[in-house]
């Protein structure tokens, strides 16, 4: 079992910058990818960035030049730096990992969403 936990989400005004953060927790698991995805009222949940470990990285073309996904593998935390802030990124933003147990298996698995607002 994995447990992802976001944090960094808030009120900012357009142009503004956030970092989102992502703690994976829990045993018995490789953690094979990372990413982020949001969700904005009335709308499907889409692909922000994602994240292979040792691979490249991939972005939403809304967000390239302008959002930076990283991870710290030791700590398994995954951050995702957002600058240059518009209001059509509000949105909920999940955290994602794909991790892999003991006998090879991939579960997918979610963190509870961190508010995003831009807004002036």
């Amino acid at each position: 079992q994995v447990q992802l936990m976001e944090s960094g989400g808030g009120l900012v005004q357009p142009g503004g910058s956030l970092r989102l953060s992502c703690a994976a927790s829990g045993s018995g698991f490789s953690i094979k990818i990372m990413g982020w995805y949001r969700e904005a009222p009335g709308k499907q949940r889409e692909l922000v960035a994602t994240m292979p470990s040792g691979g490249t990285t991939n972005y939403a073309d809304s967000v390239k030049g302008r959002f930076t996904i990283s991870r710290d593998n030791a700590k398994n935390v995954m951050y995702l730096q957002m600058n240059s802030l518009k209001p059509e990124d509000t949105a909920v933003y999940y955290c994602n990992a794909d991790a892999e147990d003991w006998r090879g298996l991939h579960f997918s698995y979610w963190g509870q969403g961190t508010q995003v607002t831009v807004s002036s």
